[in-house]
């Protein structure tokens, strides 16, 4: 009767070199590690552009709704429809550290404003003198800045003329 041999391998001691036999495949070992990052970065991105757009949806200018479109074409039709603009004489204001302003302004009013006669233009001097005296150049000479300032003004204008003033243009603006 023939005899069967069987072989038992050995177990290689830590830090022993192979003998023999195919060296291990390094690539199949990457291929599950790059496909787990390309997993990650997929998934990341997802998430990046989805709530980017539930922000822009939700929250940001592209929310709305029915009521909200509503709401608005409400305030169109509210708006107050433009009149004359009321010229307003540049005046030389001081700013910070020896620099001034010459500020020219044009306040846009509404078509039914002046029901007590022309308005007068020295509230608006008055305010813008009081707005930009002091200020330093660096803000006042920078569009953010400039853009800033014009809406304070703006704002103060349209309580100080009982909503008669609209809008608000700069006719002349020089700094030094």
């Amino acid at each position: 009767m023939p005899t069967e041999q069987r072989v038992i391998a050995s177990k290689p001691k830590i830090g022993a070199r192979p003998t023999g036999g195919a060296p291990p495949e390094p690539a199949a070992e990457e291929a599950p590690a790059k496909s787990k990052k390309k997993l990650i970065i997929i998934l990341a991105a997802v998430l990046v552009l989805g709530g980017g757009g539930a922000y822009w949806f939700l929250m940001g200018p592209g929310a709305g709704d029915a009521t909200a479109e509503e709401g608005h074409a409400e305030e169109k039709e509210h708006k107050p429809e433009p009149g004359e603009i009321l010229a307003v004489e540049p005046v030389s204001i001081n700013l910070a550290k020896g620099h001034y302003l010459r500020l020219g302004m044009g306040l846009q009013m509404s078509a039914d404003a002046g029901g007590h006669g022309k308005p007068s233009p020295a509230p608006a001097l008055d305010l813008a003198i009081d707005l930009f005296s002091g200020r330093p150049m660096s803000e006042v000479a920078s569009a953010e800045g400039r853009e800033a300032l014009k809406a304070e003004l703006l704002t103060h204008l349209e309580e100080a003329y009982h909503g008669e003033v609209i809008d608000l243009y700069f006719t002349d603006y020089v700094t030094q």
